[in-house]
């Protein structure tokens, strides 16, 4: 009879998890969380049923639950020395959108990097692509903290222990609109409520970018497709060069100029390497300086020609500001130009989250971009 109790009440829920507008505050209750087992605890804590994952533990994902818009709060205390995570839109663990806390953060209310957001896209992190997906809170230890997400589209607004949102998102970026919710760290969950299409508001269409109206951006290349390339290194094999039988097709840039290689290419695992090209006319012999952001090497060539090698690798020395993250501050150099066509190629390896580049001119006076 219990048995049949608890199926009826699982059957409930998933019928409620689909209700349009509805309201649903979900159960801290085994049946309703696919988990690790022994790793993840179902308790009272503090007076209220909570889910505590405990070390290795791994995702805990929701059942029966399809979120697309709406509003997701919950309670959260942090155990995991470094991380925190949440999830939505969950289809996988390699597709999904993911919100987290930098609990190393905790006590430096100015740390511009407390919390953050990425997108999970064919199993890669793209944190290190996407820096500007971050900033500070006041984060707290051994207490809960108060986490409310509004996601309406391609939007989303999120509060941090807070009535003021925290952190605005203006373009989820993720390949996945619709799914789950998931957990993992060391964490203690309580009072998750989802409201379905409750969204303050908030516009489902992308924000404006920021560099929208900036021409100086390269924005379209040529690409080739990936080879495996060894260890990482700054050494290079000119084997890896393309060769005049490489086929070439069409690469756009994403938000910011990003040249997201990950989501063409998907994750680097063993090293690869990916050249870029690109026409230019010159009006004349001249020298134009080129701001580039890439992970995690480059090597580029005008004109057959080396011209610049770099390495951005997160962890070692080498690593560039911000925290070996792709950022235009990553580099700069000039690029001597001959009057007439140029050829503008770069090969770029990649074996560690995020993959692509930015490239961004300081003007382009004389200089003519292909389309």
């Amino acid at each position: 009879m219990r048995k049949l109790i608890s199926i009826a009440l699982v059957l409930i829920a998933g019928i409620c998890y689909g209700q349009k507008n509805a309201t649903v505050k979900v159960p801290m209750k085994a049946e309703h969380w696919e988990v690790t087992p022994g790793k993840v605890e179902f308790i009272e804590h503090k007076g209220q049923p909570s889910m505590k994952i405990l070390p290795q533990a791994g995702f805990a994902v929701l059942k029966d639950m399809d979120f697309t818009n709406g509003t997701i709060e919950f309670d959260m205390e942090t155990i995991d020395p470094n991380f925190a995570s949440f999830y939505f839109h969950w289809q996988s663990q390699t597709e999904n959108e993911c919100f987290y806390l930098r609990t190393a953060r905790i006590g430096y209310p100015t740390a511009k990097d407390a919390i953050q957001y990425a997108p999970f896209v064919g199993g890669v992190n793209l944190w290190d692509i996407m820096d500007h997906y971050q900033t500070n809170a006041v984060l707290k230890r051994k207490e809960p903290n108060h986490i409310k997400l509004v996601v309406s589209g391609k939007q989303m607004l999120v509060y941090v222990n807070s009535e003021r949102p925290t952190l605005y998102i203006p373009m989820l970026e993720a390949n996945t609109t619709a799914g789950t919710l998931a957990f993992d760290s060391q964490v203690i969950i309580s009072n998750l409520v989802v409201t379905h299409n409750e969204i303050e508001r908030l516009s489902p269409l992308p924000g404006a970018d920021p560099t929208d109206s900036d021409p100086y951006y390269i924005r379209n290349w040529q690409v080739s497709e990936p080879v495996a390339a060894g260890e990482a290194s700054l050494g290079f094999d000119t084997s890896y060069k393309p060769t005049e039988t490489a086929t070439w097709e069409p690469i756009v840039a994403e938000r910011r100029g990003l040249i997201n290689l990950t989501r063409k290419f998907g994750q680097s695992s063993p090293r690869r390497i990916v050249w870029l090209k690109v026409q230019l006319n010159s009006e004349s012999v001249q020298t134009k300086v080129l701001d580039l952001g890439f992970s995690d090497e480059v090597w580029v060539f005008l004109n057959g020609r080396v011209l610049y090698v770099d390495s951005n690798l997160y962890g070692h020395p080498i690593m560039k500001e911000p925290d070996g993250r792709l950022s235009l501050s990553n580099s700069s150099f000039e690029i001597p130009f001959q009057e007439g066509d140029n050829e503008l190629l770069i090969g770029v390896a990649n074996n560690f989250f995020g993959w692509g580049i930015a490239a961004r001119f300081k003007n382009l006076d004389g200089l003519t971009l292909a389309e």
